[in-house]
């Protein structure tokens, strides 16, 4: 009762402040990152302690020993977050953190800690969508966007079509019926053998190469709908480098990379142009791991100026996982009174953002 108490005195005393801090946390995968965040657009720090070398020499990332490397980095992250805002606990008014989609175990570390300071600190608790975050990475970058638009968010586990109608409303247009477009990056880059994770791998060699010099498929599923699948192209890929072997033929990596992810970007590209044309959106933002490809980056600022929409994407820190677009998401929901209790648990499996669906 003491706690439940001081946390409706907090939500009373942010209704009149100016400036609102929050400390997030975010543990979904392999990095480790907890920022310090005012007025949901302001980073007073963001720390990231990536696990990349380590997962790297497995080609992806191993649950379990991402847990336990999320165990020993989370409270000396946390540490230097504070350290490097220059303010101490006292200053805070919430705390953030992931509670999913993500790594079971992984998002248990973030959440147990942040549930842990959250009590000590009678502070409020602020439960953040994975997805809800990476959104919220673009008001960061873009500290005049304001909703509603649209969003693709795409990564290593998501490939989604989001309208942002407002801030914490959201509905899905489209999304991925197999693999996020992410997920086909790491496996065709880890047939070419190239080094986990696949996407930054692929997007360097691909620069070498021709992206025309294999016709690869592009699905479209239907095309009076918005969602994407990638698992044929995998396939594609895999048989077309199968069947060079069979006949003992060479074949440039280059070549293959590239054209491979130009394929991945025409379908990105164009669900998401037509996407906007039937929600009748003028402002598109892009969000997540993938919005750091450059080729994703080129062919949609070209197309988005032929149709004559506005665009958006983050800082290529804010891209991959991190805390502070935690932080932004959080704030949003903490001043419009949209809190956690104690007992909030983890959601591995489950987004709220894609549950909100509309089909078209």
């Amino acid at each position: 009762m003491p706690y439940i108490c001081e946390i409706r005195k907090k939500l009373n005393e942010i209704k009149e402040k100016d400036e609102v801090i929050i400390l997030a946390i975010e543990t979904s995968c392999d990095e480790t990152s907890a920022a310090v965040v005012k007025n949901g657009r302001a980073v007073l720090s963001n720390i990231i302690a990536s696990q990349i070398e380590l997962h790297r020499h497995y080609g992806g990332v191993v649950p379990e020993i991402a847990s336990r490397k999320h165990v020993e980095a989370v409270n000396p992250v946390i540490d230097e977050a504070m350290r490097e805002a220059g303010i101490g606990f006292d200053r805070l008014d919430g705390i953030g953190v992931t509670y999913g989609p993500g790594l079971v175990g992984a998002l248990l570390v973030g959440l147990s800690t942040a549930k842990a300071l959250a009590y000590a600190l009678s502070l409020p608790l602020v439960g953040v969508d994975h997805i809800e975050g990476h959104i919220s990475a673009n008001y960061i970058s873009h500290p005049n966007l304001e909703p509603p638009f649209l969003c693709l968010v795409v990564s290593g586990g998501h490939t989604h079509l989001v309208w942002v109608k407002d801030y914490g409303d959201y509905e899905v247009v489209g999304m991925t019926r197999d693999d996020a477009a992410g997920e086909a990056f790491d496996k065709v880059a880890r047939v070419l053998g190239l080094a986990y994770p696949g996407g930054p791998s692929i997007d360097l060699i691909s620069k070498k190469g021709n992206a025309q010099a294999i016709q690869f498929p592009r699905a479209y599923i239907d095309e009076d709908h918005f969602d994407f699948s990638f698992s044929g192209l995998k396939t594609a890929v895999i048989n077309y480098l199968h069947n060079l072997k069979q006949r003992n033929e060479t074949y440039k990596i280059e070549d293959v990379a590239a054209s491979f992810q130009q394929a991945v970007v025409d379908v990105l590209v164009d669900k998401t142009i037509k996407a906007a044309e039937k929600t009748g959106l003028s402002r598109i933002a892009v969000a997540g791991g993938v919005a750091a490809n450059s080729a994703l980056r080129q062919c949609m600022t070209i197309r988005t100026r032929e149709h004559g929409f506005e665009l958006f994407y983050p800082q290529l820190v804010y891209c991959t996982d991190n805390a502070a677009m935690i932080g932004c998401a959080a704030y949003y929901k903490l001043i419009h009174g949209k809190i956690d209790d104690l007992f909030l648990n983890v959601e591995p499996s489950f987004s709220k953002i894609v549950a909100d669906r509309r089909q078209y």
